[in-house]
């Protein structure tokens, strides 16, 4: 496979669109130096291209198996997982003080977005060990912290969530795993659980698994879910690994795609494990994980829409088929109007979702560093309206995109063998994962919307309407243009959501049956914002950065943006037709 980072749009969208600079001399990112961004990115992209990259397609052929012995990795993944470790990006986002550089989340997730396009099956080992990384420092009691932390830090040990349950899927208050106390404090874990990404295999030496379960006297429901820790082996007092507890992987998941990312059924027969945070309050320390998860797999959107267009991108130069105005005989394909279409589509969206899970993650620092608490809760209004747009959207837009891909490779795009075909199987998981996007949508609509009477989607259509007046400003024809789309497609999505928040008081069914087409507005408009707010920070840029925002914000406004009036009435009245015939359209006498 050929991927190269992009840097530059990476070091852009960090800089100019999310907020990156802002953490310059801030007194909680001591070592964040912003000569650094672009070396970062650079030794991480050549990890991305050199190593994780030529290990996608081959990865994906021979998948993980499961042995007598457990779960053995694709071949050549345990030393491009050493590589990893060995480089220390697995803490680049961590605290000093358990082992990490301290640097700022955003930074990272502009790391892991090419991991992630380079071998997303690779990427998602250490997305799973982030997110028990964020619940431990959030709910581990100290001890739990000095035991964990600095291993899972340092990535000699992985991390996994452990939700989802036969009979349990989204609707995590069905879960049946029983934890029993020990009487010394632990735990005796039993219960199965499947779809546990990472959940067994060979690249590190233990594997530290966050597992709910319910304790004998629990609540029904959610309110009697709690978090434990159960490690793949015991961890001893002085910190060395001991015997081998009651878990293992019992079959491995056979998918769609990302093959090489073991999927496992996992097993605890009366496995010893140490309660996180409070009895049957495990549903917060979940959605510290969920949050982390979410933010990251939108990211993954991201970076497979980025490997598909530099994929289509490489095609459409080689493959020749047709005339062309300018060309002697066969013709590039990329010299066709509707193929140059395609891939200017494919740009745009995935430049739209980086600077929307970006400046996701900066509003996500900011909630825990921002020195005023008013500024503290702007950040995480900020952070909780964007993290379901984020997943979401991303996700939907990478499945776009790599469809387009395939597209644009005619039929060859539709060969095993080709590389848009393995990253339109792989993108298919991100709108499933950590919550479908259904329920993403029914997040926004439902919670979001409704936070501290609506300052977070107040704030967000002021800020898209400051956009559009400052291109309007710049008196350049082709910004003032932009800012118009962009305009009338923020009315739009103030007017829908008036309509969702009204709506969800007096009919929830009529408004959740818009929730989807409502999310995929939000994150349009959203998206258009920070286009057009990049088409603007480049006319100070040299090179093709200021011809290449401008096209594409002037792409997007004139295709997305332009569309967005028309999307309020599916919003408001598309799931009204559906329900009121929902007894014959669905069989019902």
């Amino acid at each position: 496979m050929s991927y190269n980072a992009p840097v530059s749009d990476l070091t852009f969208a960090l800089t100019k669109l999310a907020g990156l600079p802002q953490f310059e001399g801030h007194p909680a990112f001591e070592t964040y130096d912003p000569d650094l961004v672009e070396p970062i990115l650079d030794e991480a992209g050549k990890l991305a291209r050199d190593v994780l990259a030529p290990l996608n397609q081959s990865g994906d052929k021979a998948g993980a198996t499961l042995t007598d012995s457990g779960v053995k990795s694709a071949p050549g993944f345990a030393d491009a997982y050493k590589a990893f470790r060995e480089g220390g990006w697995m803490g680049l986002s961590a605290p000093e003080e358990w082992g990490g550089q301290g640097l700022p989340k955003v930074l990272g997730l502009a790391v892991m977005e090419m991991f992630h396009g380079a071998n997303m099956a690779f990427a998602l080992c250490p997305m799973l060990s982030f997110g028990a990384i964020e619940a431990l420092l959030e709910h581990g009691t100290d001890a739990q912290k000095a035991k964990y932390l600095p291993h899972l830090v340092s990535g000699e040990w992985t991390g996994t969530m452990n939700l989802t349950e036969p009979q349990a899927g989204s609707d995590v208050g069905a879960l049946k795993t029983k934890a029993v106390p020990n009487g010394d404090g632990s735990y005796a874990i039993t219960g199965q659980k499947i779809y546990i990404t990472w959940g067994d295999h060979d690249v590190a030496e233990n594997i530290i698994h966050l597992v709910l379960a319910r304790t004998p006297d629990a609540p029904a429901g959610s309110r009697g879910i709690s978090l434990f820790i159960v490690p793949k082996r015991i961890v001893n007092d002085d910190g060395s690994l001991g015997d081998e507890n009651g878990v293992k992987c019992i079959g491995l998941e056979e998918k769609v795609g990302i093959h090489a990312s073991p999927t496992c059924v996992m097993e605890y027969d009366g496995a010893t494990g140490w309660l996180i945070g409070e009895e049957n309050k495990g549903l917060a320390c979940m959605f510290t994980m969920m949050n982390s998860a979410r933010l990251n797999v939108g990211l993954e959107g991201v970076a497979v829409g980025e490997a598909a267009w530099q994929t289509a991108f490489n095609y459409a130069q080689e493959r020749k088929q047709g005339k062309a105005t300018g060309v002697s005989g066969a013709a590039p394909i990329l010299h066709h109007a509707d193929v140059r279409r395609m891939l200017t589509t494919m740009r745009a969206k995935v430049m739209a979702a980086r600077a929307i899970c970006f400046a996701t993650g900066v509003a996500a620092d900011l909630a825990n560093v921002a020195e005023t608490p008013e500024a503290r809760e702007e950040a995480r209004l900020r952070e909780e309206l964007l993290t379901p747009i984020a997943k979401a959207w991303s996700t939907d837009m990478g499945v776009e995109i790599a469809s387009l891909g395939v597209q644009v490779h005619g039929g060859m795009g539709f060969m095993n063998e080709t590389l848009a075909a393995q990253l339109y199987r792989d993108a298919r998981i991100a709108p499933i994962y950590e919550g479908t996007n259904g329920i993403q949508a029914i997040d926004l609509v439902g919670r979001k919307l409704s936070m501290a009477d609506g300052a977070a989607m107040t704030a967000m259509l002021a800020e898209v309407e400051q956009t559009a007046r400052e291109a309007r400003e710049t008196n350049d024809p082709n910004l003032v243009q932009i800012a118009d789309r962009l305009v009338e497609a923020n009315r739009a999505l103030s007017e829908a959501t008036d309509w969702m928040v009204r709506t969800m008081k007096d009919d929830r069914d009529v408004a959740l049956a818009g929730a989807t087409a409502y999310l995929a507005l939000a994150g349009d408009v959203v998206g258009g914002h920070f286009l057009t707010k990049g088409a603007i920070e480049a006319r100070s840029e040299s090179g093709s950065m200021r011809g290449r925002m401008t096209a594409l914000a002037g792409f997007y406004a004139e295709t997305s943006l332009a569309a967005a009036p028309g999307a309020v009435a599916s919003i408001t009245q598309g799931g009204q037709a559906m329900l009121a015939e929902s007894d014959a359209l669905f069989g019902i006498d």
